[in-house]
């Protein structure tokens, strides 16, 4: 059997052994083989104005390899190994370090290494090791750490900082009367860190006696009802109390303004607002506001209606022609005008009464006692063919007879209704017979509409596109189609021819008028073969003024906006208060004439609102005011050319014709009144200057007509490029009287067309000149230009030697503007447009005159002039010569014969002068004002010149009887 062998004894133990024998103490070297421990987590407390750190639980560093104590006799001592050395921070940017207080217990102390500020900062979190102070058995550093443990620390603060206020002052409205739970409310704040000295436990009103009261978090109130008469406003004092009683460093102002009571509606709006012309949109109200009365509202509900129904024919329109109108909308010609301005040939509304407020605007009223009859081969309307009737109405009250628009009926023998557009009461009524055929069936023929427009006393816009068997009424840009409809049979065959009647219908069989229209109308027209375009339709009736709402991005948020086809009448509704108000003060008035109507459009304005508790909601009254358009500056149309010239016989009667306008000129120009600038703006004496400003608009009508007799068609006419006007979208008709241009187009155009209007005369021979008369307009003669009058002479040829004679003796005065020459056989020579004109007797007279009077004139003072100087001569000799002049018998003798060769020899070269001049006019082409100024230049020179000679031969000195 096996014995074990008893355990061998430790270093260690051998060493106590060896302590006990040699006297009680032992020395013992151990190996450091523990690390030093500490707790997994610190949490710690600084005050910001200290370093030291209160750790819980305390820093303490334990180590295994401490030493132990068995006895007082005895005792064991452990060498550095089981002390602490150090402790080590980790973490970026931690202002803290850690120091050993005592080596053999571990134990430590943090501390901050720079001041402490909570409120930039009020916790750190960082590592700490701890390091103990072992060696290693030959005596070498062998040091072990412990493992990292957590630190948490807290800044404590320190009240240093006072309350400061939010707002350097508050204000507030309140209405009188009243008492409220909350006026306003102020707040201060405080930049300590804790909640402790942070938070505002207080506010305090400083001044004294005031009905107002503030509680802890800021809301002021009033403590009694306050009266607007008593005091307008208050001023109050407030300051603020942090938790740890430190008061704010300044007081905040606080204002509370009384106002009376309140009373509900719109603030902020004008009663006037002035427009003027060509401004573009204009807000109406640019700072209007809705007072609630702080009442809780739920929704608003604002309608703004412009009325326009005394302007024009409903509102703002331009006032061209009819068939302009149409054109400038883009509709098919061929539109034929029943109620036309009456002028030239197209004068069978000269009769009938006009209503003249509305501006150039062509109204025409009907009484129930007149009518018009159309002339015969104006207008024709196929019933088998598409057709178009447009008017403007305007009709009274319910009538039980009918009352006609227009009217075709027989003429004679028969009382049959061909097509007629006639009121009966409340409806309009449309009749059109088809014409006869080959089957006798029943078709429609009488179409009839209910409508509350034909009765209402107000401007209405009709329009009718014919196509049997359908016919589509257009009120006001809307459709509406028939509510009833009548068949009957074609009409028989006749031979009777139709008259065609406005206001009234003319029955053939008893030979008079009936159903006589009582309303007014305007712009009746007919178109044969085409409809109406739904568009062109849309753009006569468009206004040109209206209401105009464009709202800015980020305004009027959830506002809905509803406006009628006119824009008369716009209507916002929105739940939010602030934001219609936005949108309300982005409403303009805009009309886009460049020369509108002036005058007051009256404006409304309507509201409901809807409140939360519909028991006490608020009533906003309406508002009434207008916009006055003011008065545009009117233009004055100007025509200038030349207005006298002379043309060769032949070209009147070439096929080329004389151009009667050539160099005409339009211009338009408006006065404005300037006021002075600088110092002159305070001096009541000063007066405002006018300037005259070159303006670019329209024409719609060019008038040309002859002075004296009619243009006779056998030997004369008006000619002008066809082709040109089509391409310029003009139109022409002309008569005996003239030409008449019409369609809305730019003054260059009726320049460039009327440059081309020539004159044709093919028997000349006995005509010696033709006067004409030019006449242009804008917006259906609303602004009118100058007559501008044209006289046209013709030169007819004649035998050499009495076409010599007659040159001679009357030389060719020109123009001022235009200088040209004619040669033996009456054609011009100068350039291609030539304007010789041939003087009276009584201008050559008179020239002659006025010549011979400032020739004297020269002569005498040429002879002052020199007797003068003579005498200051000898004045200066007898200082010289101590002599004195005796010219007591000084004479001037004066040799008739000498004067008399010198002025033939005078005039001799004058001659060749102006035969050398009009050589170089030929051959230089030079124009005829450039020629006149060079010949009065060369006149006046000449005139001198020759005076001088004659008065230098005319004084001659007969000093024989002179003494020196």
């Amino acid at each position: 059997m096996l014995r074990r062998p008893a355990p061998a004894l430790a270093p260690a133990a051998w060493l106590l052994l060896a302590g006990l024998l040699c006297g009680g103490r032992v020395w013992a070297a151990r190996a450091n083989k523990h690390k030093p421990w500490l707790e997994p987590t610190y949490h710690g407390i600084v005050t910001e104005n200290d370093n030291t750190v209160l750790l819980d639980p305390p820093l303490i560093a334990l180590d295994k390899d401490a030493p132990l104590r068995f006895a007082e006799s005895f005792e064991v001592t452990v060498t550095k190994e089981g002390e602490i050395c150090g402790f080590k921070i980790h973490g970026q940017n931690v202002p803290f370090d850690a120091v050993v207080v005592d080596k053999s217990t571990g134990e430590g102390l943090i501390r901050s290494t720079e001041k402490l500020d909570c409120e930039l900062q009020k916790d750190y979190t960082f590592t700490i090791q701890a390091y103990d102070c072992g060696r290693g058995p030959d005596g070498s550093a062998n040091a072990k750490k412990s493992h990292k443990a957590t630190v948490h620390i807290q800044v404590n603060d320190v009240n240093e900082y006072a309350p400061v206020f939010k707002e350097k002052s508050y204000q507030a409205t309140v209405v009188e009367g009243k008492r409220y739970d909350s006026i306003l409310r102020v707040e201060a704040v405080d930049a300590d860190c804790s909640p402790q000295f942070s938070q505002i436990c207080s506010y305090e009103i400083v001044t004294p006696d005031v009905p107002f009261t503030v509680d802890k978090d800021g809301y002021i109130k009033n403590t009694e009802k306050l009266n607007y008469g008593k005091k307008h406003q208050y001023k109050l004092s407030v300051t603020a109390y942090d938790c740890g009683k430190k008061r704010a460093t300044e007081d905040v102002l606080v204002k509370i303004s009384i106002k009376p009571t309140c009373t509900p509606g719109w603030q902020g709006w004008n009663n006037r607002v002035e427009y003027e012309p060509g401004t573009g949109a204009l807000a109406l109200f640019p700072s209007v506001h809705l007072e609630t009365c702080d009442e809780s509202v739920a929704s608003v509900q604002v309608t703004v209606e412009l009325e326009t129904s005394h302007i024009g024919k409903g509102c703002d329109r331009d006032t061209y022609s009819e068939k302009s109108l149409h054109r400038l909308c883009g509709a098919a010609s061929g539109a034929t005008e029943l109620l036309p301005s009456p002028s030239g040939s197209l004068n069978w509304t000269v009769g009938l009464p006009t209503d003249n407020g509305h501006d150039s605007d062509q109204v025409f009223e009907f009484n129930g006692t007149q009518a018009v009859r159309i002339p015969d081969g104006v207008v024709s309307v196929n019933p088998k063919e598409p057709f178009t009737i447009s008017v403007w109405m305007r009709h009274g009250p319910f009538s039980r007879k009918k009352e006609t628009i227009l009217c075709s009926s027989d003429r004679t023998d028969m009382n049959r209704h061909h097509y007629s557009l006639f009121v009966h009461g409340c409806r309009l009524v449309f009749l059109l017979r088809q014409d006869p055929s080959g089957e006798k069936q029943y078709r429609p023929a009488e179409f009839h509409w209910k409508l509350d427009q034909v009765c209402d006393e107000e401007w209405h816009h009709y329009v009718l596109n014919v196509e049997i068997p359908r016919v589509t009424l257009y009120v006001d840009g809307a459709s509406h189609e028939p509510f009833s409809m009548t068949e009957d049979y074609p009409l028989h065959p006749s031979k009777i021819e139709t008259q065609l009647v406005v206001g009234a219908c003319w029955q053939g069989g008893d030979l008079y008028m009936t159903q006589f229209f009582r309303g007014d109308l305007a712009g009746l027209t007919i178109r044969s073969g085409k409809l109406a375009d739904k568009k062109v339709i849309d753009c006569l009736y468009t206004c040109k003024e209206g209401l105009d709402l464009q709202v800015p991005d980020g305004s009027g948020r959830g506002v809905k906006i509803q406006a009628n086809p006119s824009q008369s009448v716009l209507t916002l509704e929105g739940e939010d208060v602030g934001e219609v108000e936005k949108a309300m003060q982005h409403v303009a008035y805009l009309n886009a004439r460049q020369f509108p109507t002036p005058g007051i459009r009256r404006l409304k304005l309507t509201s409901v609102v809807k409140c939360f508790n519909e028991g006490a909601c608020i009533s906003v009254p309406p508002v009434d005011g207008y916009v006055m358009v003011l008065q545009p500056e009117e233009p004055k149309i100007s025509l200038s050319g030349v207005h006298h010239f002379a043309r060769a016989a032949s070209e009147f009667e070439s096929s080329a014709g004389v151009f009667l306008f050539p160099e005409l000129r339009i211009i338009s120009t408006i006065t404005r009144e300037v006021e002075p600038e600088g110092e002159g703006d305070e001096d009541p004496t000063v007066q405002e200057s006018l300037v005259s400003e070159e303006i670019v608009h329209d024409l719609d009508t060019c008038e040309v007509t002859v002075e004296g007799e009619e243009l006779n068609p056998e030997q004369e006419s008006l000619e002008v490029d066809m082709t040109r006007l089509q391409h310029k979208g003009m139109e022409v008709s002309s008569s005996d009287l003239g030409m008449i241009f019409t369609g809305v187009d730019t003054m260059a155009s009726y320049e460039e067309v009327l440059h081309l209007l020539r004159y044709r005369n093919w028997h000349s021979r006995f005509l010696l000149d033709r006067k004409f008369k030019l006449v242009c307009s804008e917006l259906n003669g609303r602004y009118v230009s100058n007559e501008f009058q044209v006289e046209v002479n013709v030169i007819h040829t004649a035998n050499p030697m009495e076409h010599a004679n007659h040159m001679a003796a009357q030389p060719q005065f020109v123009h001022p503007e235009h200088h040209s020459f004619v040669d033996l056989s009456g054609h011009n020579l100068a350039s291609p447009h030539p304007f010789a004109v041939v003087p009276s007797t009584a201008t050559v007279v008179i020239v002659v005159c006025v010549s011979f009077l400032v020739f004297m004139i020269i002569l005498g003072v040429f002879r002052i002039r020199a007797a003068h100087q003579r005498t200051m001569r000898d004045q200066d000799a007898g200082k010289e010569n101590e002599m004195d002049w005796d010219d007591s018998a000084l004479t001037i003798t004066v040799n008739p014969m000498e004067t008399y060769e010198d002025q033939h020899s005078e005039e001799e070269e004058e001659e060749e002068e102006e035969e050398e001049s009009e050589d170089g006019e030929e051959e230089d082409d030079v124009t005829s004002a450039e020629s006149e100024s060079s010949e009065e230049e060369e006149g006046e020179h000449g005139d001198q010149q020759n005076a001088n000679r004659q008065q230098q031969q005319q004084l001659e000195w007969d000093d024989s009887t002179l003494s020196y």
